[in-house]
């Protein structure tokens, strides 16, 4: 049998398995990304989505199963080695300082600096500057490079986060339940800035158990149950509440219909 084609995906995870102990928490999971493209991963707590990102970026390796990215078979063995191919994860927490700027929060661990190891501070303010308004699309003039993050609503955080990711060169960024504890209002803008993400090229996947946050910006929904992949639907073949019908059903009876 011919090996399969995988440099149209940015992203393939094939026959991915994993174990903790005697507990098998990823069956033999098939899961991929395309260019330009945001999959939606939902689930239930316990459906293995967490487990299966964190396989993606380096934090877990997998007990069996391979994964391409660009179309190139690799092995990611550090959370550092995903970002060297482009892997960046904005989590729920948003791993921000909040008692600092805006600008150093961009660069944090990651400094502009010169040959002597001195900071470039006007370098990485106006690198800031040019993240905020053109890359996500801050207009309001009350923010600024000199902000301290923590007077910024939740769904500006989120925005912050995945700037700093499409900065740093992603390709594909990680949303870990982006939503989570934000208002009506934060969620939109985060929203907002997750659509930006699709805008200027590039892919992400939207880890969530909500599916009426995912389906708004999503292009493709991947749902796991207990280890599996119970489904794929495109957001073109399916309704939102179709969707969500299809994942109460199988909350209830294990079973997709």
């Amino acid at each position: 049998m011919a090996e399969k084609d995988y440099s149209r995906k940015l992203v393939s995870m094939v026959e991915i398995q994993k174990s903790f102990g005697k507990v098998e928490v990823l069956k033999s999971v098939n899961f991929e990304v395309g260019h330009n493209e945001i999959v939606g991963l939902v689930g239930d707590n316990g459906a293995g989505k967490s487990t299966l990102i964190k396989i993606l970026t380096g934090v877990h390796q997998p007990n069996g199963g391979e994964i391409y990215f660009k179309g190139e078979k690799i092995t990611i063995h550090s959370v550092e080695r995903s970002r060297e191919l482009g892997i960046e994860t904005v989590y729920q927490e948003q791993a921000l300082s909040e008692q600092q700027t805006m600008w150093r929060n961009i660069f944090m661990g990651r400094e502009i600096t010169d040959k002597l190891g001195f900071l470039k501070i006007k370098q990485q303010r106006r690198e800031t500057e040019k993240i905020l308004r053109e890359q996500m699309g801050f207009t309001s003039k009350a923010i600024n490079t000199e902000s301290i993050v923590k007077y910024l609503s939740g769904g500006e955080k989120q925005g912050i986060a995945i700037g700093r990711s499409l900065y740093f060169d992603a390709d594909l960024i990680i949303l870990d339940e982006p939503t989570m504890g934000l208002s009506l209002a934060e969620t939109k803008k985060a929203l907002d800035f997750i659509r930006n993400v699709k805008d200027i090229g590039k892919s992400a996947i939207f880890i969530s158990h909500n599916i009426y946050y995912v389906y708004p910006v999503a292009d493709r929904f991947v749902i796991l149950d207990r280890g599996n992949v119970a489904g794929r639907f495109l957001k073109s073949k399916i309704t939102q509440d179709e969707l969500f019908e299809k994942m109460v059903h199988l909350a209830k009876t294990g079973k997709m219909r």
